[in-house]
């Protein structure tokens, strides 16, 4: 199966939201996909986030993350998963928002410069903490990704509707329509 950076993978509303969502299916083992496993789609990312993020017009084009700071930069993207996906929750744990505090310092201290993906995923992480719209973070009902509801009444379900949406009412309908066969 071919893979590309589509707009459906920057359904989150930020940069640190969609890199977090690098991971599909995180809390469901045998079905984990890491998109950036491969060092393909990982090289691919920045330029695909540059054209499609939400956040695009505040960093402009990203060069990819240096080889050195992989580890540092993983490490921000499950602080940035953990910590948001808690608070979610109703878990605003001080401890993990250290976490997350620490990940974002130690990525700025070590990112290449401002246009870097690094430096630009932990602005939006700050952004998520300080803005009104950290407010408005939701987990996809159908995929489990973080986004922003930007929806007026604040209703949204799903990271996108076109996709997960879609799926969530696809299967109610043929759940739905089983059951009127069997009965």
């Amino acid at each position: 199966m071919t893979f590309s950076w589509t707009p459906h993978r920057f359904a989150g509303g930020a940069l640190a939201l969609d890199v977090a969502n690098s991971v599909i299916f995180r809390t469901e083992p045998e079905r984990r996909i890491d998109r950036f496993a491969v060092p393909q789609h990982f090289e691919a990312f920045p330029g695909a986030a540059a054209r499609l993020s939400a956040e695009r017009a505040l960093f402009g084009d990203l060069e990819p993350v240096r080889h050195n700071n992989h580890t540092v930069f993983f490490s921000l993207r499950e602080a940035i998963d953990t910590y948001f996906r808690m608070r979610i929750e109703g878990n605003d744990d001080r401890h993990l928002l250290a976490d997350l505090l620490q990940a974002v310092a130690e990525m700025l201290r070590s990112a290449p410069g401002e246009a870097s993906l690094e430096a630009a995923t932990a602005r939006s992480a700050i952004r998520l903490l300080s803005d009104a719209e950290g407010e408005r973070l939701k987990i996809c009902g159908n995929c489990g990704w973080l986004f922003i509801d930007r929806s007026r009444n604040r209703s949204r379900m799903w990271c996108d509707m076109a996709v997960c949406g879609n799926r969530a009412k696809a299967s109610r309908h043929y759940h739905r329509k089983k059951q009127e066969a069997v009965s």
